[in-house]
């Protein structure tokens, strides 16, 4: 059996751990060669990339800070030169989700999180269309949003407005960056498990797993395995989409 990410590059933002993390250990055992982002958890990163040059793939630690739209470029520059001038894959998972009340909130804290979540994904896609479009086969950008985009939460206004917003750029670059050759879609995640989740938040955990029909949170590699699928020929006719991977959530009725 071929692997359905052999031969191809792919950069990762925000892969020093959690979803990040999920997603480019998915993508390197899939066969491709992993350009692992970080800002500021370089040790979690690096050993995402120690990871898989332990199970014999190829991985490269880079570091921005993606909230300077300069930095994006570099950065994904920096990841198409590392995989020899290519880069066929982005996933655009970095982002932040702060708790704060719309009364309370200032300015700079709405830009924070739209500059993270929102403002990076346009620049960053906008590189990486540019060198796709260069290339033989295009490429595919996935942007992570949220089941948030449609069903906001308490206090995440700015992270739930940002997410929205995630996915229909993705809808509309899909339309643009198509004659490219280059695919663009966005997986929407429920409530993914992380160490330590079920102790901090223990009631939210129990409505979850009592709301969810698969009856568990999601796992990261639950959210890699989507990534995958729309990078991979699988997916060759699929682009606008939005891949909602919330183990059920969202089909319950809400009456």
């Amino acid at each position: 059996m071929s692997l359905l990410l052999e031969d191809q590059v792919a950069l990762v933002t925000g892969a020093g751990g959690g979803i990040g993390r999920g997603i480019a250990l998915r993508f390197a055992e899939e066969g491709a060669a992993v350009a692992v982002h970080c800002r500021t958890a370089v040790e979690a990163a690096r050993d995402v990339a120690a990871r898989v040059r332990e199970r014999g793939g190829r991985a490269v630690v880079l570091r921005a800070d993606l909230t300077d739209e300069d930095a994006c470029r570099r950065l994904v520059e920096e990841a198409a030169d590392w995989g020899g001038g290519r880069l066929t894959a982005l996933v655009n998972n970095a982002g932040v989700q702060p708790v704060r009340e719309l009364a309370g909130m200032t300015a700079d804290e709405w830009r924070a999180v739209v500059d993270t979540n929102l403002s990076s994904v346009f620049a960053c896609t906008q590189a990486a269309a540019g060198i796709m479009r260069s290339q033989d086969g295009g490429g595919t950008i996935t942007h992570i949003a949220s089941i948030e985009a449609s069903a906001p939460a308490p206090a995440h206004a700015h992270y739930s407005a940002s997410k929205a917003a995630v996915v229909m750029h993705a809808r509309a670059a899909a339309l643009e960056y198509g004659p490219w050759g280059v695919r663009v879609n966005t997986v929407s995640p429920g409530l993914i498990d992380r160490e330590g989740l079920a102790e901090a938040w223990p009631e939210g955990v129990r409505r979850w797993e009592s709301a969810a029909p698969t009856g568990r949170l999601g796992r990261p590699e639950d959210v890699g395995d989507a990534c995958v699928f729309l990078a991979s020929r699988l997916a060759s006719w699929v682009t606008g989409h939005d891949l909602v991977v919330d183990g059920g959530v969202s089909a319950r009725p809400a009456w």
